[in-house]
């Protein structure tokens, strides 16, 4: 009995030992960085030629967890000057997080703009067109996107749908823009949760972006937080209700939900890049990606 007891007491501390080590060697070696700092330690600093933009995944959180989140992305709303939000949210103006925002956004200084799921027949959410410097513009476009979603699981088509899927053709094509972003809350690209490859496209609107140079499309997370297909990329946002993993791009980097919390996307646009940070909660650099034009992506 003696022997028994100490055997498992042994197994046991090897147990605990291992999953220290392997928390320890995960930790150590990803490395978080706070979005207020730059790569050698040093305070990090706007660009003043770029427009800085902020994109979180909307809906319902616990106060102290939603009050955490809205006092970060405050934090570095100021620090970074952005000129908006995108809210991806199936709720449009009705999300609770927008309309818990606005004590610490003010619409008239930082406004918010939400993406919606219905079939009220309104098409769009909103379509903005931003200054970025020396004559670049930036548009971006907000989709409603419950028709898409209906269609893309039934095979159907609907009236509704095809409205929208005009207007955002028409809206497109009217624009010269340096770069274009679409957001949505459902996502265009679906993959295979193991093989991290799309199983399912959206066919009707992955052939827009396409014809009418979409660089980027921002939605709720299909299975991996960004994922480059024929020259778009997809940056999804993780359900912070959700226990599924955040996977990078092919792979490369997976980090369970409940070690980044809960939290948003910081982009800088330029003339040359857009560069989007996910940022957690803690205001800490989890992951970032460096897109070109027409989603072609470097880092």
């Amino acid at each position: 009995m003696e022997k028994k007891r100490r055997s498992w007491a042994c197994t046991f501390v090897l147990q605990v030992s291992l999953l220290i080590a392997f928390y320890l060697a995960l930790n150590l070696g990803q490395p978080q960085m706070s979005i207020f700092q730059n790569r050698n330690g040093t305070s990090s600093s706007r660009r003043p030629l770029d427009v800085y933009f902020l994109s979180v995944r909307g809906g319902y959180r616990p106060l102290k967890q939603q009050n955490l989140l809205l006092k970060q992305m405050e934090k570095v709303a100021s620090f970074y000057r952005a000129r908006f939000v995108v809210n991806i949210s199936e709720l449009g103006e009705d999300d609770p997080l927008k309309q818990n925002a606005s004590r610490l956004f003010p619409p008239q200084k930082v406004p918010w703009y939400s993406t919606k799921v219905s079939n009220d027949g309104k098409v769009g959410c909103f379509l903005e067109h931003v200054n970025i410097t020396s004559g670049k513009m930036l548009t971006v476009v907000g989709l409603d996107t419950g028709s898409f979603q209906d269609s893309m699981l039934m095979g159907s088509t609907s009236d509704f749908k095809n409205r929208q899927l005009n207007w955002l053709a028409q809206s497109l094509e009217a624009t010269t823009d340096n770069w274009i972003i679409v957001s949505g809350f459902h996502p265009v690209v679906i993959c295979d949760k193991e093989q991290l490859e799309a199983k399912q496209i959206n066919g009707p609107l992955h052939n827009i972006f396409m014809k009418h140079g979409v660089d980027v499309y921002m939605s709720s997370q299909g299975c991996t937080s960004r994922i480059v297909q024929d020259g778009v990329a997809h940056i999804g946002i993780a359900d912070p209700t959700d226990s599924e993993p955040l996977v990078n791009l092919n792979g490369r980097l997976a980090i369970q939900k409940e070690m980044i919390n809960d939290g948003f996307l910081l982009h800088r646009v330029s003339s040359l890049e857009i560069t989007t940070y996910f940022v957690s909660s803690a205001g800490e650099i989890v992951n970032e990606a460096v897109i070109t034009q027409h989603g072609k992506e470097v880092v």
